[in-house]
């Protein structure tokens, strides 16, 4: 049975009696302007073009389009009637119309997430036939996409013309897009090039560019593997471009999405400093909005970080508070990847619920698998508690997501840090050292570095090591550096422990 009542901020459509209500209150639409309302609607805050819509209210019949601008006056009339503030409806030159959202009339749009904009990939080829394939990448890159919960993600009709160059771009701005995904497909014989593209809008920068070749043996699988890439690398360049706008344009903002930016600017910095800025901030939009799980995760994220490198408490109790923050926040999760790893990390490193921490990993993952930091976390999980080669395959996996972007450092420790439980030395140096070449503020990469090097007999190198690691961690100590792992299985510590304390790294 068709869906009859439809709400969007404050107000209730019920279509089978084309009646707009808002609390008591009712407005009479007519059958056109109900038709109109619901297409806007149900479009969830995407454009509807102008031929989509008169085609909602007037079928196959010929009408002049200022009949559609007629009907949507009278539904802001409406609107307005009933009491409700602001310009719900909005125009979208040349194009069509769009509902907003309750927080976008409320003047919040300025802190609420980013859209981004899928444009159909468009074929070059001669041949008309990979028109299916152009088609079927795109598909499989928003729904990709539609994982992540940092940005939300719109398909752009073929009838609207933008796409990622600079002269272009500038044309989502009016769809309310900050940022715009789109590319080209060329086939020649059996050869395919793919060539993909980041802008943010409407300065048409560039952000990101990529080129794929291959071969269409399989073309399911290459197609899986271009939208895998993609996917992949899209969120970790919205996300820095959304911290340098907050930086930029919001740095006293107290809006949550702002604090959680710069938030998660501290934290990803490693630094003891900018770790309980982070919190500190985190406290302070808590305080505001005490349910945000995105919040939550990220506060229970900054105090296991310190509980892991074994910095100085910020306060009574930081484990107890980590896990009240982690429960708290698994409560209003909904599903949220991020929410779940960074809560999984959280009760595997400072609550040490080690089933629970692995149950919820693996969920993460299952919600977002082409998420690098889901994928990395859920490997740190099985590198502790579970099977070495699970631990392995997922760090591999983080690694090919979003290679050399921000926190690729740590599936590529990760890495290392299986290579040193198995005993390829050579192999953990081999990792280690690109872990180090992306962020040499991560203490476990130094871990690697000396029990690798001492391990093959390599001490002046090891040495070197330890002295880089007291650096950037003055006071770090064996028992500081144990009590912030799991102790689940303690041998998967041990040969760090054991390598750290030969190089004379005292134990307390």
């Amino acid at each position: 049975m068709e869906r009859t009542e439809h709400t969007f901020g404050t107000f209730t459509l019920a279509a089978d009696r084309s009646i707009l209500l808002r609390g008591s209150s009712a407005a009479a639409l007519g059958q056109k302007g109900t038709a109109l309302l619901k297409a806007l609607v149900e479009a969830k805050g995407e454009v509807v073009t102008k031929d989509a819509l008169m085609a909602a209210a007037w079928g196959n019949a010929t009408v002049e389009e200022g009949n559609l601008t007629v009907q949507i006056a009278a539904l802001r009339k409406a609107i307005v009637g009933l009491g409700a503030g602001g310009e719900f409806i909005m125009t979208v030159p040349r194009i069509g119309y769009r509902l907003l959202s309750s927080q976008e009339i409320s003047g919040e749009t300025h802190a609420a997430i980013p859209r981004l904009a899928l444009a159909s990939f468009r074929n070059l080829s001669a041949d008309p036939e990979q028109d299916y394939f152009a088609a079927g990448i795109s598909a499989d890159i928003i729904a990709g996409l539609s994982r992540f919960r940092s940005f939300a993600v719109i398909r752009l009709p073929q009838s609207i013309d933008v796409s990622p160059e600079p002269e272009k771009a500038a044309g989502a701005g009016d769809l309310g897009v900050r940022y715009l995904l789109g590319g080209s497909i060329r086939k020649v014989g059996n050869r395919i090039r793919i060539i993909a593209q980041l802008v943010e809008v409407p300065e048409g920068r560039h952000l990101w560019a990529q080129t794929y070749d291959g071969i269409l043996d399989d073309i399911f699988d290459f197609q899986d593997r271009i939208t895998e890439n993609v996917v992949g690398v899209i969120e970790p360049h919205v996300q820095q471009a959304e911290m340098e706008r907050a930086r930029r344009e919001r740095p006293d903002s107290v809006a949550a999405y702002d604090i959680y930016l710069r938030a998660l600017d501290g934290i990803t910095s490693e630094s003891e400093a900018g770790n309980a800025e982070a919190y500190a901030l985190l406290q302070e939009g808590l305080a505001h909005e005490p349910d945000n799980a995105l919040l939550l995760s990220h506060a229970a994220w900054a105090l296991e970080h310190r509980t892991a490198m074994g910095w100085p408490a910020l306060g009574s109790d930081d484990r107890e508070m980590c896990n009240l923050y982690v429960r708290r926040a698994l409560e209003h999760a909904r599903g949220d990847a991020m929410v779940m790893a960074h809560c999984g990390i959280a009760l595997l490193q400072t609550t040490r619920e080690y089933d629970w921490a692995i149950r919820v990993l693996n969920a993460a993952v299952e919600a977002n698998p082409n998420n690098l930091m889901v994928v990395a976390r859920a490997g740190v999980g099985h590198l502790h508690c579970g099977d070495l080669q699970t631990a392995l395959k997922l760090f591999h996996r983080a690694n090919c997501l979003s290679p050399g972007e921000n926190g690729a450092h740590l599936p590529l420790c990760g890495i290392a840090h299986v290579h040193i439980q198995l005993g390829e030395d050579e192999e953990a140096l081999l990792w280690a050292g690109r872990a180090l070449a992306s962020n040499p503020r991560f203490d476990p990469i130094y871990w690697m570095l000396v029990t690798a090097n001492a391990r093959l007999g390599r001490m002046d190198e090891a040495a070197r090591c330890l002295d880089d690691l007291r650096r950037i961690s003055p006071g770090v100590t064996i028992s500081r550096i144990r009590a912030g792992q799991p102790g689940m299985d303690p041998s998967r510590l041990a040969p760090i422990l054991a390598a750290l304390k030969l190089l004379g790294l005292p134990e307390g």
